[in-house]
């Protein structure tokens, strides 16, 4: 449940650079990445730039209200979680996702972001955990990814791969290889996308091939499907 209250600070009377629009502010299970399973406070906002055909948010494509900063980090607080992710949409999209950001890190906030990679991530702050999807053929979207971005990363940070098909999957792989992602990131993460690959065949590659990968399975749509704000 959204209990943001609008009333708190009227957006007119808030410096524009103190604001971003957002979808939904919510509290749920982490469904994936190293945090998978961890009460988790969500902050998703709102636009995105790509069309990726696995997408399960396309609802935050658009819409979404305007929020100030204090009436976001108050929401923070009150849910209670020491784990806030970041997430959209493409929440490197809106620039003032950064403010935001470097105030929950200074609040001791555990802060990751979760991103297509196809937006320069030079600029986030370096106590936060980036976990950046690069975009296999499969979605749709392979020639948006900003390769330039991989150097960027550190131990602490992870890269996705959603797996369509067998396709996808040889493509992921070597990358994988190629780029040495798994000495580049703390951890090269491998989903099956939910109704396209089945989990079985995708853990079975991998074992096969002996790949520095973990597998996971996205717990939010195995219990929740793809419902808003879950």
């Amino acid at each position: 449940m959204n209990k943001l209250n609008d009333s708190i600070i009227p957006s007119t009377q808030v410096d524009s650079s103190q604001q971003l629009k957002i979808t939904e502010v919510f509290y749920s299970l982490q469904g994936e990445a190293l945090t998978a399973g961890l009460p988790t406070t969500f902050i998703r906002l709102t636009g995105c730039p790509l069309r990726c055909g696995y997408c399960d948010t396309e609802y935050a494509f658009r819409g979404g209200t305007v929020h100030t900063f204090s009436q976001l980090l108050q929401q923070v607080e009150d849910y209670g979680s020491n784990y806030v992710c970041i997430t959209g949409g493409e929440p490197l999209a809106q620039q003032n996702v950064h403010g935001l950001i470097k105030l929950l890190c200074d609040k001791g906030y555990f802060v990751s972001i979760e991103t297509s990679g196809a937006i320069d991530v030079g600029r986030l702050d370096d106590r936060i955990s980036i976990v950046m999807d690069l975009k296999t053929p499969g979605s749709g979207e392979v020639s948006r990814n900003l390769y330039s971005n991989i150097p960027l990363l550190s131990d602490k940070d992870q890269i996705k791969f959603v797996i369509c098909d067998r396709t996808d999957y040889i493509w992921a792989r070597t990358q994988v290889a190629d780029r040495n992602l798994s000495q580049q990131v703390n951890t090269v993460l491998f989903s099956a996308s939910v109704g396209e690959l089945g989990f079985r065949d995708l853990a079975d590659w991998i074992l096969e091939d002996r790949l520095p990968v973990r597998f996971q399975m996205q717990l939010h749509k195995l219990i929740w499907n793809d419902e808003p704000g879950r």
